[in-house]
């Protein structure tokens, strides 16, 4: 990779960093350094609040990028701004990620010495994205060599395996990262990126499939995986119980059947090892049976082992898969290495067990790596400027550390002891056995020994450890389970005769013979822990703090409460109180004094000196202090960021001076050369136009004689047959004659109006005419086709079944039929859905409908739908008549509304013939019998219609000519419709 130095956009990147101090009122400060009240906690999440909610989620603590998870897609990330960070100074752009990752890359590069970049935080934080990022940003800009190109590929997609294989849903977090991953990114002394090696601890398909694919699995290793994880699935479902005789028995065979076979391994050998174990005494081999608890705990250590392993050998070959083959190009003494370490976080949870004991005691010592870097590189600095290092009060965890890891005398150390010692060890001996050993250390209580109201928050299994990051209490009960976690000779033997190709290389012949006691899971953690560190401590480091703003992975939201409790556990607030016990502000000579020289006469606009003596002027012009700043070798520090704000409060209120001074100068600089270029060029445009002038004027007037004869020739032979002195004026006059034509055609077809033709274009004309016409009566009968036809098919039905029927027929005729008289929104949405898509509502109708017995009168809806007639009150479908059941429909031959639907008095689900009265008959009875093909079934009665009720019953409407329009009851039972005459 090439740098190159870009003077201008390096000066507006500095412009856009320098001016975020500008902007602090409204997005607080981006480096936690410039905080005035920094000892403040309140002050510290209010300036994390301020910024989270302008969509900034980095800030600095000087060296140290402080992550809130956005919980959103961000246009930050873009190739765009991968390129805008590139080769930037660290405090010359705005917080990111980006730019911690080059800032790292460029020291690998200029000074030749490994990096790695430690990212923690809690579940949830935003950790293993930052990662992800850092691979992206890495992978975009490192030089591409042959089939590297390959290699990235792969190492973007080394990250959904290993999260689908090393992730599980906590409390906190549906995925959580249940291991410390540190990956090894090796370049060499190009700076090419051809390597990436993960180290862990021991602890959508579709797209895991692809990665593995892509990775270099091939169909076979990628089944065997699957096998090896179903297996611990079902080793999880094999169940024990005890026998006549007290033996332990595996009680779920089927399941010992399918693990047998995924396994590789004979079953009865897979059940004999399960419930009994290889003792050796005096050179012989004898068989004991396990108790129900130690089967159990066997059949649990085998899972944990085949998983671990299985996960292992993943890890190895995802290594192989990256490793580059030329060792020799790639060799130590020319390639050089950024370590990326992405692990869990402190962890607080109402219950804590080993598990969480472990992961907190990860971070004790990573706290106390980041607080000795923070503080060397910081005296380093110092040292390089020539300034002297005062001494930093802070709390050292190292006492907190011993506490777990001390030899004969630390937890851990305790909790093997225990483990390993004959006689009945339990977790309550444990607790004992610490109580006495540590029962004074100021950083460890109990409930025994501790007093007054502490005594109430601790159980009686409980210990307190205070943590750098609070108090956490740890239950007990499982430690020396979990501690132990050893996994017995036999069931070791049997996966080694496993069939399993992984299994195979999991499970090596060499274990059988080794005889020592394999160490337990805490003393695992620890050596591995102290082999982490000692890889950290040999690099340079650089920090991602990362911070969940709430649980619920809102955008937007922001917890207070959340906030600070991770804030204290990370140590963000002793970092910066470590860092601010030195200065809050430092820059290089050359960037302060070019940001800040216009406020001293002296250094504006131009120092020609020293940097060093110009910076001393300028600081003395403004007045600052002795015990506000100090002068390095090649930087100013400045203690105080009030000091900071007031030089800039200042450079703001003289940028209307500098504003006007430039204006005037470069105002009067450039008229002046203007008048002198515009002179010069007027001189030769003139002349050269001039020219060209002349030249096209003649030229126009020549073409313009030309034009004119050819016209009037033309004109004078516009008679004769066409011949070369009239082609010109003919073909004008068609032309003008077809674009008259154009903006004079008819808008419709009674306009009769059409230009009159030339003579030779008579023909053309008419046909013209004709097809204008044609299109004209064209489109006015695809716009009316449709809806008429549709019309006159229901007019024609109508006019056949009423037409000299029924008094009120010749009435409706000029009327036209509507859609429907019930739009959409006036039906119940609940009737919309019980009758569905498929019953889809084609014509709606208010009506009333009439009680079979007294005839009261009810207000409905009748709705017409692809398969029967439904008659609806409000959310409720009172009656639905199928059409294939509708046996015929009567109405009257007088104006009445009335119409009588008849159903079969068999059916059981009918109560009978419907009796509905509409104001829309004729459209209503003509639409339902249509739609029920029942055009040949409409009876028009003259005087009366009988219809039945239920039970086999009838009854009878009686229809009388009269004044007015009664409905009424009679005596003898009937319904009496007196309706007026249409005349």
């Amino acid at each position: 990779m090439r740098y190159r130095r870009r003077e201008a956009g390096e000066g507006a990147v500095r412009l856009v960093m320098e001016n975020a101090l500008s902007a602090r009122d409204r997005v607080g400060v981006q480096d936690f350094l410039l905080l005035e009240n920094y000892n403040s906690e309140a002050a510290f999440i209010e300036n994390l609040r301020r910024r989270y909610r302008e969509g900034l989620i980095y800030t600095y603590i000087g060296s140290v990028l402080v992550s809130v998870n956005p919980y959103r897609e961000l246009e930050i990330y873009s190739k765009q701004n991968m390129e805008r960070h590139r080769g930037v100074s660290f405090y010359e752009i705005s917080p990111h990620i980006f730019a911690l990752a080059d800032n790292s890359y460029r020291a690998l590069r200029t000074e030749r010495r490994d990096q790695c970049i430690l990212i923690s935080g809690e579940s949830g934080a935003g950790k293993t994205e930052a990662s992800k990022k850092i691979l992206q940003y890495y992978t975009h800009i490192c030089p591409t060599r042959n089939n590297t190109h390959t290699i990235r590929e792969r190492l973007l997609q080394s990250n959904p395996i290993l999260e689908a294989f090393g992730n599980a849903k906590t409390l906190r977090n549906d995925n959580s990262s249940r291991f410390g991953k540190y990956m090894d990114i090796q370049f060499d002394y190009k700076g090419n990126c051809p390597r990436v090696s993960a180290i862990s601890d021991k602890n959508g398909w579709k797209v895991v499939r692809n990665a593995l694919t892509i990775i270099g699995f091939n169909e076979d290793e990628i089944q065997e995986l699957m096998e090896i994880v179903a297996s611990v699935l079902h080793l999880g479902n094999t169940q024990f119980g005890e026998d006549e005789e007290g033996e332990t028995q595996v009680t779920t065979e089927p399941q010992l059947r399918y693990l047998s076979q995924l396994l590789g391994v004979d079953g009865s050998i897979l059940k004999e090892a399960l419930t009994h174990k290889k003792i050796f005494a005096k050179g012989e081999e004898m068989i004991s049976p396990f108790s129900l608890e130690q089967a159990i705990s066997a059949r649990d250590s085998l899972a944990k082992a085949t998983y671990g392993r299985a996960f292992t050998w993943l890890v190895q070959k995802i290594n192989q898969s990256l490793a580059f083959k030329d060792e020799v190009y790639y060799s130590s003494k020319c390639s050089s290495v950024i370590g990326l370490l992405d692990i869990y976080g402190f962890e607080v949870f109402q219950h804590n067990s080993f598990e969480q004991f472990c992961i907190n005691y990860c971070n004790e010592k990573l706290q106390q790596l980041f607080i000795e870097l923070t503080l060397k590189s910081e005296q380093e600095e110092y040292e390089a400027e020539g300034i002297v290092w005062e001494r930093v009060e802070y709390f050292n965890n190292k006492i907190i550390c011993d506490l777990v890891e001390e030899k004969h005398r630390g937890i851990i150390a305790i909790l093997d002891e225990e483990c390993l010692r004959p006689g009945d060890a339990s977790d309550i001996s444990f607790l004992e056995k610490l109580e006495d050993t540590l029962g004074t250390h100021a950083h460890f209580v109990t409930h025994k020994t501790a007093n007054g109201k502490i005594r109430k928050a601790i159980g009686r299994e409980e210990f307190r450890l205070v943590h750098y990051a609070g108090e956490v209490n740890y239950n007990v009960s499982g430690f020396l389970d979990k501690n132990n976690d050893l996994l017995y000779r036999h069931l070791k033997e049997v996966m080694c005769q496993s069939k399993n190709r992984i299994m195979s290389q999991c499970f090596h012949v060499d274990e059988l013979m080794d005889q020592k006691r394999p160490e337990t899971a805490a003393t695992q953690f620890k050596l591995s822990l102290a082999k982490l560190m000692e890889i950290l401590m040999s690099k340079e480091p650089a920090y991602v703090r990362c911070i969940k703003p709430n649980d619920a992975k809102q955008p937007g939201r922001f917890d207070e409460v959340l906030v600070r409790h991770q804030v204290k556990y990370l140590g963000l607030m002793e970092n910066l109180r470590v860092r601010r016990a030195g200065f809050a502000y430092r820059r290089n000579y050359e960037v302060f004094l070019e940001r800040y020289k216009s406020l001293c006469p002296d250094t504006w606009p131009n120092w020609h000196g020293k940097l060093s003596e110009g910076v001393a002027t300028l600081v003395k012009h403004l007045n600052y202090k002795p015990e506000e700043y100090k002068l390095g070798r090649s930087k100013i520090f400045i203690h105080f960021p009030r000091t900071l704000f007031v030089t800039e409060d200042a450079l703001e209120a003289q940028k209307q001076t500098i504003a006007v001074t430039l204006q005037t100068s470069w105002r009067g600089y450039r008229e002046r050369a203007k008048y002198h270029r515009i002179r010069q060029a007027a001189i030769v445009i003139q002349s050269w136009w001039r020219g060209v002038k002349g030249r096209r004027k003649a030229q126009r007037r020549r073409q313009a004689a030309n034009t004119i004869r050819k016209f009037i020739k033309g004109f004078i032979l516009c008679n004769e047959p066409r011949c070369l002195d009239n082609e010109y004026f003919l073909d004008h006059v068609r032309f003008s004659f077809l674009m008259k034509v154009k903006r004079n055609l008819p808008k419709s077809v009674l306009d009769k109006s059409w230009p009159r033709p030339p003579p030779s274009l008579t023909e053309a004309s008419e046909h013209l005419h004709r097809i204008c016409m044609r299109n004209l009566v064209n489109d006015y009968i695809k716009k009316i086709q449709p809806e008429w036809k549709k019309q006159l098919e229901q007019k024609v039905v109508a006019s056949a079944i009423f037409s000299g029927q029924k008094d009120c027929y010749p009435q409706s005729v000029p009327k036209l039929f509507v859609a429907t008289r019930l739009e959409t929104e006036e039906i119940n949405l609940k009737i919309l859905q019980t009758l569905g898509n498929d019953n889809k509502v084609k014509y709606g109708v208010d009506v009333i409908k009439y009680d079979r017995h007294g005839f009261r009168a009810r207000v409905r809806q009748l709705l017409l739908t692809t398969s029967a007639a439904v008659l609806v009150q409000e959310a409720k479908i009172k009656q639905r008549i199928d059409y294939s059941a509708l046996l015929g429909i009567s109405v009257s031959s007088l104006s009445d509304g009335f119409l009588v639907l008849h159903i079969p008095t068999a059916d059981s689900k009918q109560k009978g013939d419907l009796v509905l009265q509409c104001d829309h008959v004729i459209e209503t009875v003509t639409k339902l019998a249509i739609m029920a093909d029942k055009i040949h079934n409409i009876n028009i009665s003259q005087d009366r219609i009988r219809f039945a009720i239920a039970r086999g019953k009838e009854a009878v409407i009686d229809f009388t000519s009269g004044s007015d329009l009664r409905v009424i009851k009679t005596k003898n039972g009937h319904l009496s419709v007196t309706t007026p005459r249409m005349s």
